[in-house]
């Protein structure tokens, strides 16, 4: 691989969440710090929505090293296709509490509540944190809601996170499930990188990676990079990986132009932006029609109008 050419120590675009390669910028760190605040807060849900690849599960694991344990304790339900009765299996295998596979479903929520009621008199506090939440089905949603209402006389027992993309939006939208959005107290919309925080993002990676050499990413790079990717963190990895795929095989020390474009052709959906003379060409042309077009209206409104008539 490239490693050895370009001097680095591991993958610095791999597509595991991997919270070393944390990049505090921008929605991120905006996300990030609107979930600390809403944590401490102690009450109701947290959303945190985003489209495809922009980073949702990297956030999670954030929040989940960051969190004091001290003051937390927290149930990470990384799998959203639960039944109600197995998402309270899942909540009670995360909080270490001991029942028979065939226990009831009334005992096991009688447990729960034990538990919770436990941690809080240790002066904790239990966060569930679910990820890809718009898969969970409604029964889920609600059995969640419900698991929400057990409580002290001064506080929650329970927390929720809930990290979807935006169908989980539009699921809440619904009527059916106006009682847990009225319970949602914080939330935040993931948005793609900027043009600006692009260099940062690569050279934050790269860093990571052991890489302390100029700048890999030649301006021309980055403009094809951006266009191509939208500024989607995932898309932005796939492609930056194979572009310095490409540099290696290509013999060259940094990636330019060239190193994106093959990377966009051999990536399925990506298609890089016109850049130089083509985009020019491509420009003058769209002039060019746009006058011919607005020619072809003023001949018309002319002949309505009778003058040439």
């Amino acid at each position: 691989m490239y490693l050895e050419h370009f001097g680095m120590q591991e993958m610095p675009f791999s597509l595991t969440p991997d919270t070393e390669f944390f990049y505090s910028y921008g929605a991120w760190q905006e996300a990030f710090d609107v979930l600390m605040v809403a944590l401490r807060s102690g009450e109701g849900f947290i959303k945190i929505s985003g489209e495809v690849g922009t980073g949702k599960t990297l956030l999670c694991r954030k929040l989940l090293g960051s969190i004091d344990e001290d003051e937390f304790v927290t149930a990470w339900l990384p799998n959203p296709c639960l039944t109600p009765a197995a998402l309270r299996m899942a909540l009670a295998d995360e909080l270490g509490i001991r029942y028979p596979r065939n226990q009831g479903q009334h005992r096991l929520l009688s447990l729960i509540n034990e538990a919770l009621i436990d941690i809080n008199a240790s002066g904790r506090r239990v966060v569930v944190l679910l990820d890809e939440a718009q898969a969970l089905p409604d029964d889920a949603l609600e059995a969640l809601r419900l698991l929400t209402n057990l409580e002290t006389e001064k506080s929650k027992l329970l927390q929720v996170v809930l990290f979807g993309q935006p169908e989980l939006d539009e699921r809440l939208a619904r009527p059916g499930l106006r009682q847990l959005r009225q319970r949602i107290s914080f939330s935040h919309r993931l948005q793609a990188i900027d043009r600006d925080g692009l260099p940062g993002y690569l050279n934050h990676r790269l860093l990571v990676a052991g890489y302390h050499g100029k700048p890999l990413f030649k301006a021309e790079a980055l403009a094809v990079l951006f266009a191509a990717s939208r500024g989607v963190p995932r898309l932005i990895n796939i492609l930056a990986h194979k572009s310095l795929m490409t540099a290696f095989g290509r013999g060259l020390s940094t990636v330019d132009r060239g190193c994106v474009a093959m990377a966009c052709t051999d990536t399925e959906g990506v298609t890089p932006a016109p850049t130089g003379l083509l985009a020019r060409l491509r420009a003058r042309r769209g002039m060019a029609l746009a006058a011919g077009l607005g020619a072809l209206a003023l001949v018309a409104l002319m002949v309505s109008a009778g003058t040439l008539a």
